[in-house]
């Protein structure tokens, strides 16, 4: 499967709620959303405000396919996550998410380096971090308990990350450190069921997608 290359504003529509993947424009007045409350697509604004019967395996895809959009993977990829979930301790659903959550790109963004995990994902892959003082620029690595992800020092001296441009992100999550001052974050532990339970995925249906596959 090719990336994604449309406009992502028609995503969320699709799903029907904020996805928020253009970081503080979807916060705006401009946000598509927000002025076209309907679905993408020739008909999709005679869909307004029509309900439609969603049958199991409709509810379960459309579940699976926000959380793809909203982390960024391809369906490979994804299918690889859930995989490495189900062979892990703990409930599936939990592992899905939580391996999610400890890819470089998203904890660059939960740290506030970056307005959007998609701008998150540039960062990385153009080599603006090291995690341990390492440079790493893949933006699936995962991340453990105690590493140290740095702005790179050549990477301070650019325009992105000047402290007149720079503000860190509202809030931090609990099992995230962040020192703004000298531009460097730290994975205090793996995140908990409870520390993730902001996420707003039925992550039971994703089980239940391929589950019967």
């Amino acid at each position: 499967m090719a990336r994604y290359t449309d406009a992502v504003c028609r995503l969320c529509r699709r799903e029907g709620e904020k996805l928020f993947l253009k970081g503080t424009r979807c916060l705006g007045p401009k946000c598509a959303f927000e002025t076209k409350g309907y679905p993408p697509g020739e008909h999709g604004i005679r869909l307004m405000g029509r309900r439609r019967r969603q049958s199991d395996y409709s509810l379960q895809l459309r579940e699976k396919q926000k959380a793809r959009r909203i982390y960024g993977v391809y369906e490979k990829q994804f299918r690889r996550y859930f995989q490495a979930a189900t062979r892990a301790q703990g409930l599936t659903g939990i592992e899905l998410i939580r391996l999610l959550e400890t890819r470089l790109d998203n904890v660059v963004f939960r740290l506030g380096f970056a307005s959007s995990r998609s701008q998150a994902r540039q960062l990385v892959t153009h080599g603006h971090f090291e995690v341990n003082e390492r440079k790493v620029n893949i933006p699936s690595y995962t991340v453990d308990a105690d590493d140290v992800i740095t702005v790179r020092t050549r990477s301070k001296r650019n325009g992105f990350f000047a402290p007149a441009d720079w503000q860190p992100a509202d809030q931090t999550p609990t099992w995230l450190a962040l020192d703004a001052e000298s531009l460097q974050g730290q994975v205090l532990r793996i995140p908990s069921a409870e520390e993730m339970g902001s996420i707003s995925l039925n992550v039971q249906l994703i089980v239940e997608y391929y589950s019967a596959r």
